[in-house]
């Protein structure tokens, strides 16, 4: 497993009104965490929230290309993101543990926290597809470039972590700076990592290291 201290590129917030960051995702223009009152979407230009969704949002966000989706406690909202509406709802598989959540191929990826688990579901009806055990608890999700990267947090120690989809194997992992937790976890499909930051109301920008191709590690 390679290890390394993460690089930490930029920061934004603390966010209001309740000074906590949530579920984080992005649609290719905006940065989308759950937070507070609701979804909001931050310009990662100015930093500064454009918009504000009444959608309950206790863990993990995803998009789809065209839709939202938001853990609420025992639940997964789909959501349209222009008038928040929630068009469906489905049973979340850990029934209010769960955290991190991501949308690949054409499926939810759902972190269960203290179970250390990180499930494949069918975004339709909730039907688990298959669950990968990780050593440390689960927090934020995401998938890059075809690699499954989760967040941990246990205490003040935090970690982005490259995991082999298939058997859970740990990769990689970037230690993130003592006392800033991953609350939340989302590429933007190229160089970054968008951590939510939990109560410090923050969201953290990674660098995400470049790796060689046709190599496992």
């Amino acid at each position: 497993m390679k290890k390394a201290a993460a690089e930490v590129i930029r920061e934004y917030g603390p966010f209001e009104p309740d000074g906590k960051v949530h579920g984080v995702t992005y649609d290719g223009q905006r940065i989308w965490f759950a937070g507070g009152p609701g979804i909001n979407a931050v310009d990662p230009s100015s930093g500064t929230i454009t918009r504000s969704l009444p959608v309950a949002g206790h863990a993990g966000t995803a998009f789809d290309g065209k839709h939202l989706f938001q853990l609420a406690e025992d639940r997964i909202h789909k959501v349209d993101p222009g008038t928040g509406q929630i068009l469906a709802t489905i049973p979340a598989p850990g029934k209010g543990g769960d955290s991190g959540l991501a949308w690949a191929e054409g499926t939810l990826w759902v972190g269960q926290y203290r179970e250390r688990k990180i499930h494949q579901i069918d975004p339709a009806d909730g039907t688990i597809l298959r669950t990968i055990d990780s050593n440390r608890f689960v927090t934020g999700v995401t998938w890059v470039d075809g690699d499954l990267w989760h967040g941990t947090w246990e205490a003040d120690q935090s970690e982005l972590r490259r995991i082999d989809p298939q058997s859970g194997q740990v990769l990689e992992a970037l230690e993130m700076p003592n006392g800033s937790g991953v609350s939340g976890l989302e590429s933007d499909g190229a160089d970054q990592f968008f951590c939510g930051g939990g109560g410090s109301g923050k969201i953290r920008v990674v660098r995400r290291p470049k790796r060689k191709a046709n190599t496992s590690q």
